[in-house]
């Protein structure tokens, strides 16, 4: 009872301080967790995370923390499986690629822009709320098309939005119930986002771009309540946690000044005689890339995932029975010292590759938009690097908070 008590207590006091303590002081490849009643594994083995996320659904499916997204957006993706969630994928991915390629550069580009614009008259912000508003903005183009929502659909999606993830994040670190009256009336506001949600998508349903998301999904003659769910899950999927990403973004441009200059000649060589940024140049510029990519490595856009053995299975020497909850930690994996040099400086001459990096999750079920992501975060480091020189007004911040 000691031990149930305190690995319960220490999670939630700070998840990712304990989630990094019991990840790197690990001797095996599957570290036991006291979290609830059931059985719960760290995964501190990256060469674990490939065969756990790539194994059928009978054996290892969606754990009960990760299936409270679907539980909310129950129309959506994660709640489908098979050839329903096959197809739904792809036609989003279609879309995703066919707009990386063509579309996305010169409409997050111009969204930067403006909001850059906006804050040379400001001469102190809060980098979080900032990229709270441009990311949205930017996945409401990319979901209904440029222009199509105005700004008082898009505040009123920010504040139905900020209303699911209030409900999920609250669940997401509970571990006793809440209290009735509080987990009344959270449910009620998240139902009350998810409402609001869907009246703005069958308003815009009509003036939605050809190259739009909400588009691609019309083929499928989605019913409305459908198609309301698949859209609140990409703007939760693809608005908080670039969001975040981008505030550190910003934060690491402010302190490290010569590599934020080495971004903004960057910007110079991948932009075209008018100073747009060009598609095709982007992936050439190995500076901003890099600089993303540690971003992601030190706040990576999920801190766990979680995964569900569905029938008893051995790994990694374990017998496992059926209910025990699989936990992989890119926060632990992104830090620690036996899979990374030197884990807490920010540098710009890592390898990104293998298995202990997966800032978008990994395997079938990485994050759909990784390339949208990864795409804006450059674009924003290219775009302010070059309009600004950033200041942090406090050197001392600490690390990331969820909640």
């Amino acid at each position: 009872m000691k031990r149930w008590l305190a690995d319960r207590i220490a999670f939630q006091r700070d998840p990712l301080v304990f989630l990094l303590a019991r990840g790197c002081a690990a001797r095996e490849a599957l570290v036991p967790l006291s979290l609830g009643r059931g059985p719960v594994m760290l995964v501190a083995d990256p060469a674990l995370i490939e065969p756990i996320m790539t194994a059928s659904e009978s054996e290892i499916g969606r754990a009960k923390p990760a299936r409270r997204i679907g539980a909310l957006a129950a129309r959506s993706a994660p709640a489908l499986s098979g050839e329903a969630l096959f197809e739904r994928r792809a036609a989003v991915h279609r879309q995703f690629a066919q707009g990386l390629a063509s579309a996305y550069v010169p409409q997050i580009s111009a969204l930067a822009r403006q909001q850059a614009a906006i804050l040379a008259r400001a001469e102190v912000f809060d980098a979080h709320e900032v990229t709270s508003r441009l990311t949205l903005r930017v996945i409401c183009q990319i979901l209904f098309g440029p222009s199509v929502l105005g700004t008082a659909d898009e505040s009123i999606l920010v504040d139905a939005v900020r209303l699911v993830e209030n409900d999920l994040a609250a669940d997401q670190f509970r571990t006793l119930p809440p209290l009735p009256w509080v987990g009344r009336r959270r449910k009620a506001e998240a139902r009350h986002g998810r409402a609001v949600v869907m009246h703005v998508v069958e308003r815009a349903k009509a003036r939605a771009a050809d190259a739009s998301v909400l588009r691609a999904l019309e083929p499928m003659a989605l019913p409305p309540e459908d198609l309301a769910d698949e859209v609140l899950l990409l703007l939760l999927a693809g608005h908080h946690t670039t969001a975040a990403a981008a505030a550190w973004l910003l934060y690491h441009l402010a302190r490290d000044p010569a590599t934020a200059r080495r971004i903004a000649l960057e910007a110079a060589t991948a932009s075209d005689r008018a100073g747009e940024l060009v598609a095709e140049r982007l992936p050439q510029a190995s500076v901003s890339l890099a600089f993303v990519r540690e971003v992601l490595r030190l706040y990576p856009s999920t801190w766990w995932l979680w995964r569900e053995v569905r029938q008893p299975i051995a790994l990694a020497g374990c017998e496992l029975k059926r209910g025990t909850s699989l936990l992989i930690s890119p926060w632990h994996m992104h830090r620690d010292p036996r899979f990374w040099q030197a884990p807490e400086r920010f540098r710009l001459d890592r390898a990104f590759q293998g298995p202990a990096y997966l800032p978008f999750g990994s395997g079938p079920h990485v994050c759909l938009g990784m390339g949208v992501g990864l795409l804006e975060l450059q674009i924003l480091a290219l775009e302010f690097s070059a309009a600004y020189e950033l200041r942090a007004l406090d050197a001392r911040v600490g690390g990331p908070k969820p909640s």
